[in-house]
């Protein structure tokens, strides 16, 4: 069993900045990519950033230039500094690690964290 934990959430005034991270433990062998999605209130939920296991990012057009994602695969943690927040950043944000091996069962499984909240005001 793999368990991701994501961490970072709050309330934060629009133009201020926030860091998500997510920890990933169990008994893994190699995580593919990891990755931050997002669902606001009344939207469907959309993909934010991704970072493959090289370091590779790819961003969501409106986050692009203020949120950037990173990740530690020593400790197997994917962050994601969120800059020049606004209002319509506000939504919760989940944590996804995609085929993750453990030394136990080689067979990549994809997880899913159970989100942290951002709150983005005036």
């Amino acid at each position: 069993q793999v368990q991701l934990v994501e961490s970072g959430g709050g309330l934060v005034q629009a133009g201020g900045s926030l860091r998500l991270s997510c920890a990933a433990s169990g008994r893994i062998f190699s995580i593919n990519a990891m990755g931050w999605s997002r669902q606001a209130p009344g939207k469907q939920r959309e993909l934010v950033a991704a970072i493959t296991s090289g370091g590779s990012a790819n961003y969501a057009d409106s986050v692009k230039g203020r949120f950037t994602i990173s990740r530690d695969n020593v400790v197997n943690t994917v962050y994601l500094q969120m800059n020049s927040l606004k209002p319509e950043d506000t939504a919760v944000y989940y944590c996804n690690a995609d085929r993750v091996v453990t030394t136990d069962f080689p067979v990549g499984i994809n997880y899913w964290g159970k989100g942290t909240l951002v709150t983005v005001s005036e």
